[in-house]
């Protein structure tokens, strides 16, 4: 793989020089959605599959990206003091975010860049193919020009520039895991104070199943910002009768005892959400902690159901697939992952029935919505890292 995309870097900008390569993941979360900007728990786990890149830095200040996955791009060219998201920038956007943020930060890139990147996430999925591509500029950056941030900073770097430079007001969680995977494990984060655990998710008996529905979604164009900006407004109308500085600080209870205090049927079921949310995640993780699955399979199921009715960022095929998905014989557990309005579903899938349901959710699916869905029986991986530098 890398060998290939060094053959390309040099043939498109030449072989001399320092030329090193790079790997971040994507990342699925297994339970926890919308949490993370809440101050709620989330759990996720990196991936195999993620943007690989290969980079040299330069004499001057220009930039030069070229990506694998959008050939008919060619090579788009900028420079460090034209540090500005435009339309026509596509989706060097993204590295040009990071690179802004760093400067924001008080880190002055010394040097342009020559970047190639190739990424085996689908585009749009929900897999985080957007963080995974700004943890990996931070890791280039990191390593290239000797910052001294840690992977904790990169994480935060990569989110404050898809905040401010990139218009969607995402939360910390995908950034987070794509810098701080570790394999075989998912990450417990509380996203409101950044305390974190590895929890081991060893399936002895089933594999995690994430199903591509080929409906893409643009988080910076959707309903993402309005979700998160009632989730606000509803905090703000709860602080009037309740000492909580998250959705995240309160319980079930806690949360019935003062709804009220929310002045909008829509904001409430946004907050109940958020906070159910919250407790079913701390709940999940002891079931598997604990080795109880069929528990763990049962919190995802609760998750769609209120990411699908209180939160209301699924779709038509993404129900389908969870509906398909619960009426298979073998799967404990399958929910929506990522932001929503199209992307994955993420399934936890008996070892015994996973051929049988790739093969009759895929032929229902595509009986029922007219276009095929994209199967991935998948591996935790480790976080973004240096690969050959």
């Amino acid at each position: 793989m890398t060998a290939k995309l060094v053959e390309k870097f040099q043939e498109l900008f030449g072989a001399e020089g320092d030329i090193r390569t790079y790997f971040a993941p994507g990342r699925v979360n297994l339970i926890g959605e919308h949490t993370d900007y809440n101050g709620g728990h989330v759990f996720p786990c990196a991936l195999t599959l993620g943007t690989y890149g290969i980079a040299r830095k330069r004499e001057d200040n220009k930039l030069r990206f070229y990506s694998v996955n959008f050939e008919r791009l060619g090579v788009i060219e900028s420079s460090l003091e034209d540090l500005k998201p435009y339309k026509a920038a596509e989706w060097t956007n993204y590295p040009k975010g990071v690179m802004w943020a760093f400067e924001e930060r008080g880190y002055k890139l010394p040097n342009g860049l020559d970047i190639l990147l190739y990424g085996n996430i689908p585009n749009g999925s929900g897999l985080s193919s957007s963080a995974s591509l700004e943890v990996l500029t931070g890791v280039i950056l990191k390593d290239m020009f000797g910052f001294d941030v840690s992977m904790t900073d990169i994480a935060l770097i990569g989110q404050f520039s898809e905040n401010n430079f990139n218009g969607c007001n995402c939360g910390i969680m995908d950034q987070f895991a794509s810098a701080m995977g570790k394999k075989d494990n998912a990450i417990f984060l509380d996203t409101n104070t950044l305390q974190y655990e590895y929890a081991p998710v060893v399936l002895e008996d089933a594999k995690i199943v994430i199903i591509n529905s080929k409906v893409k979604h643009s988080l910076v164009d959707s309903a993402y910002n309005d979700r998160r900006n009632e989730c606000e407004t509803a905090l703000k109308e709860l602080q009037e009768v309740v000492a909580v500085q998250t959705l995240g600080d309160l319980t079930e209870e806690a949360f019935e005892k003062h709804k009220d205090a929310i002045k909008s049927e829509i904001r409430q079921k946004r907050a109940r959400h958020a906070v159910y949310e919250n407790q079913r995640t701390i709940r999940a993780v002891e079931a598997l902690k604990e080795n109880r699955i069929e528990k763990f399979g049962k919190l995802m199921n609760e998750s769609h159901r209120s990411l699908r009715d209180d939160y209301e960022v699924s779709c038509k095929e993404i129900d389908i697939l969870v509906d398909l998905a619960w009426e298979t014989e073998g799967v404990i557990g399958s929910r929506i992952t990522g932001g929503g309005f199209g992307g994955c579903t993420v399934s936890i899938v008996k070892n015994d029935a996973v051929d049988g349901f790739i093969k009759n959710i895929g032929e229902q699916y595509l009986a029922k919505v007219g276009h095929e869905a994209e199967f991935y029986v998948v591996d935790i991986g480790d976080g973004a890292r240096v690969l050959n530098g």
